[in-house]
């Protein structure tokens, strides 16, 4: 008796479902000739002219007179840059152990004096402290320190100027707290 019973609830479940397909099948056969009418309209309808393509202006070659002056495409050079006693950075001179920090990575941390000279204290990332005296260099910009007193260490830095040559720029390192 099990077994007739799970038949027709098979069998009436195949027929619902059956009914069902049918019904979406059928609700889909409707908007095929809507569709198609649509299309038929907008072939049917006359096309519009294509625009004419813009006048095309002919090229002006330009004569460039100017051979004997620099190039636009490359950088100026500074008239002060070549003269004989313009400010440059020494490249002979040996590097000290300070140079190869920045001067943002440089912190002053105290003074001592030692034989009547005023060192000034700088320390590295790396937490060991320098002593150094005026004349010395430290930073990548060629600073050479210039004063030391209680709380700063005043210095002179020789930066590029964006026209080839170079500036002296002021600069210093602040007693921290």
């Amino acid at each position: 008796m099990s077994t007739t019973v799970k038949t027709r609830s098979s069998a009436a479940r195949l027929a619902l479902l059956a009914s069902s397909i049918a019904l979406l099948l059928a609700g889909c056969g409707n908007d095929l000739d809507e569709l198609q009418a649509r299309v038929d309209e907008i072939k049917n309808a006359p096309g519009s002219g294509v625009e004419p393509l813009p006048e095309v202006k002919p090229y002006e070659t330009f004569n460039y007179a100017a051979a004997n002056q620099r190039s636009p495409f490359e950088p100026g050079i500074s008239a002060l840059a070549n003269a004989p006693n313009a400010i440059r950075p020494d490249q002979n001179r040996p590097r000290e152990f300070l140079e190869q920090f920045s001067l943002d990575t440089l912190r002053m941390v105290g003074t001592v004096k030692l034989k009547g000279k005023l060192f000034g204290l700088v320390q590295t990332r790396d937490g060991l402290v320098h002593r150094v005296l005026p004349g010395n260099h430290l930073g990548q910009s060629d600073g050479r320190i210039t004063a030391i007193e209680e709380g700063k260490i005043s210095l002179t830095e020789i930066v590029p100027d964006g026209m080839g040559g170079f500036i002296e720029r002021p600069a210093a390192l602040a007693l921290s707290e």
